[in-house]
């Protein structure tokens, strides 16, 4: 795993691919963007990925990591400004990413939140285990670690590799950092009114098996604040739905008409008369 030391980065999963889409994922509370792994293969059939890598002691504000977001996006677009671009936030990134496209709006073809840690205020007791956590020694954050894993992800429905990768991964930040970002959690709000302004199509996912956080109810409020967004929950999945070998994100935006073929198909003949 990449060590991510001195300010948040984009990660490219395999090749630079200058002549698709753009695609930006901003991850869940671990930051690392190594857990979109599973899902890259079959993006990049028609996207050009971007994975947010946040450093492991990051301790920086909503608006500094908006910010940061935004500064690497007009830096990728500075090399090909015209392609599309696709935001993808999922859990603790999906509150980061409704943070970032109602900074920039123009930015963004399309909107993609799945199973937004924004629902977190509404599970009032982990509003108030979260209050306490800075009381764990740090030596009993790989115990934590194993015990929350059930209520992560939907473990039955992920190979072995992949569950010992979550697990690794989530060991894999300080318990420093974890409360920081529990208590960006605790705080975060976004504007309905910023919300109504996001006229692209949204598509918000939620796994019906999510333990914990009520996703389902979330996507739903939120897509009753949104212009043009559309629900999908998925039955059997939970929280870190991305990670369950059932699961294709790139077969779910093509199955949900989500995938603009003339905008790909426009964007790649423009390259090549460039070229």
């Amino acid at each position: 795993m990449p060590q991510v030391e001195l300010k948040p980065c984009f990660l490219t999963p395999k090749r630079v691919q200058a002549e698709y889409p753009l695609f930006v994922y901003l991850p869940g509370m671990d930051g690392t963007g190594e857990l979109l792994r599973s899902q890259t293969s079959g993006l990049e059939a028609g996207f050009d990925v971007r994975c947010l890598a946040i450093p492991r002691k990051d301790l920086t504000t909503w608006e500094e990591l908006t910010k940061n977001v935004l500064d690497l996006i007009h830096a990728e677009l500075e090399k090909s400004s015209q392609r599309p671009v696709y935001l993808c936030g999922e859990s603790f990134g999906g509150c980061l990413a409704m943070k970032v496209a109602t900074k920039a709006a123009h930015l963004f073809k399309r909107i993609i939140l799945i199973n937004p840690a924004s629902a977190f205020r509404l599970r009032p007791f982990l509003d108030w285990a979260s209050q306490i956590t800075y009381l764990v020694p740090e030596s009993f954050y790989d115990v934590g670690a194993l015990g929350l894993l059930p209520f992560l992800a939907s473990l039955e429905r992920m190979t072995r590799s992949d569950r010992h990768e979550l697990l690794k991964t989530m060991r894999s930040v300080p318990s420093a950092t974890v409360n920081w970002r529990l208590a960006l959690l605790r705080e975060f709000a976004v504007d309905d009114s910023h919300l109504r302004r996001l006229t692209q199509q949204v598509l918000l996912i939620a796994g019906a098996g999510d333990r914990l956080l009520p996703s389902v109810d979330e996507v739903k409020r939120i897509a009753s604040i949104l212009p043009n967004a559309e629900v999908l929950v998925l039955p059997d999945s939970g929280h870190a739905c991305l990670l369950e070998k059932d699961i294709n994100l790139y077969e779910i935006l093509k199955n949900n008409n989500f995938l603009e073929t003339r905008d790909h198909k426009f964007y790649k003949l423009q390259v090549k008369e460039v070229g």
